[in-house]
């Protein structure tokens, strides 16, 4: 397909980048890979995990799949004209990203089959060897310190979320986030195409709730919009393994907002084990018994970290979580800005090229900050983190 190649005086990019960008985004959407691997019968797992005196776990059950519509997008997807892009920085993202797309839907199409594993590390990658060491340092130097008492429910969380959106929706008209209490139990906290969904039975301290809101809303939310505003709309969704980053920046949002508990830092590192042990094909009952008799996780905690790592049959994508943090702090320790990394989702390896296409006009720099980089406090805590090892990196109690 050819297209002519006009460039578009507000944005610097050709016709075909714009219709390229635009599908993309679109396709991303549609995939929606979260939602399809998150199970929807998460208290009847529970209920008869507990019951077969954690021995066994029902099975999960999911949303629709994308079996049925799985070839007529891949078709469209590589249909797109990727090759009539003039700016090479902009076709090489482009070009990753209807990479990372195909595979999304490989992903979500072997769901619960054999190979859904290598299709994940296809993805996501492995816990590697320095990973799984890291994690072992960190459950081994990490104090265990008494729980905190969930004190706030899912009406306190959304309440507390509503404002938060309020707040930044006075300086920004057009931000977009609403608060939607889901009626399924057991999906707890998380952003979906800017929006933020808790569970109906969702129940945290309230000491944490603001920290959560940093890390959802703050960073998940602020940086979808400001993608959004870019001329380079998949910025929004995510260039190719924006994860990482993205996780590494949500988590040290907790602790740039007051209280990043040593038992969160801890649950990071569970993950790590969790997801290499789901890679070695371990069922789940096995990883909640490991982490609970080998760690000293406790028992919820472990239960939700086992079954994460074994959704669709083995998902690598929490090992993430560790992974984006230790190397987010690498990158500020080098005196790494941290404005820029909201500007959209992207991973560190793009740093360079969304530089360069700043310099040249085709990106903008973030439209909203958050407050977790506003805030005099949080900057302090930020300077702190430049400075403080990953196994150091936690709070033993809130902020005054």
């Amino acid at each position: 397909m050819n297209m002519p190649a006009r460039n578009s005086p507000a944005t610097g990019m050709c016709d075909a980048a714009v219709a390229v960008d635009l599908a993309l985004a679109q396709m991303d959407a549609r995939v929606d890979w979260l939602s399809r691997l998150t199970p929807i019968n998460v208290p009847e797992i529970w209920d008869g995990f507990v019951r077969s005196n954690y021995r066994e776990m029902p099975d999960s059950r999911f949303a629709e799949g994308l079996q049925r519509d799985a070839p007529a997008l891949r078709e469209a997807l590589f249909a797109l004209p990727v090759e009539d892009i003039e700016n090479r920085l902009v076709q090489a993202l482009l070009l990753e990203k209807q990479r990372e797309i195909d595979r999304q839907i490989e992903l979500v199409s072997m769901r619960g089959r054999s190979g859904f594993i290598l299709a994940s590390m296809d993805l996501f990658g492995h816990a590697s060897e320095r990973l799984l060491a890291t994690a072992e340092e960190v459950l081994a130097q990490v104090p265990v310190f008494p729980d905190d008492e969930c004190d706030a429910g899912a009406a306190e969380m959304a309440a507390a979320a509503s404002a938060e959106v309020a707040r930044t929706r006075a300086q920004h008209p057009e931000f977009a986030c609403e608060v939607i209490l889901d009626p399924h139990p057991g999906v707890s906290l998380y952003v979906s195409a800017g929006n933020l969904h808790i569970a109906s039975d969702y129940a945290t301290p309230r000491s944490r709730i603001d920290p959560l809101i940093q890390h959802e809303i703050g960073t998940h939310a602020i940086s979808r919009h400001n993608g959004r505003r870019q001329p380079l709309k998949v910025l929004a969704g995510g260039l190719a393994d924006y994860d990482e980053l993205q996780e590494g920046v949500a988590v040290l949002a907790e602790y740039l907002a007051g209280y990043f508990p040593a038992e969160r830092l801890r649950t990071l590192a569970a993950r790590v084990i969790a997801a290499d042990m789901a890679v070695r094909e371990a069922m789940g009952p096995e990883i909640f018994a490991c982490l609970v008799e080998q760690y000293a996780i406790p028992h919820d905690t472990a239960f939700d970290t086992a079954l994460r790592a074994k959704r669709g049959g083995g998902l690598t994508k929490d090992a993430l979580y560790l992974k984006g943090l230790a190397e987010l702090l690498a990158y500020l320790a080098r005196g790494g800005d941290l404005e820029v990394l909201m500007l959209g989702k992207f991973a560190l390896k793009h740093l360079h090229t969304i530089e360069q296409l700043l310099d040249q006009g085709v990106l903008v720099p973030p439209e909203i900050l958050p407050s977790f980089i506003t805030d005099d406090a949080a900057r302090q805590r930020l300077a702190e983190a430049r400075r403080t090892p990953l196994h150091a990196l936690f709070h033993e109690s809130p902020a005054a």
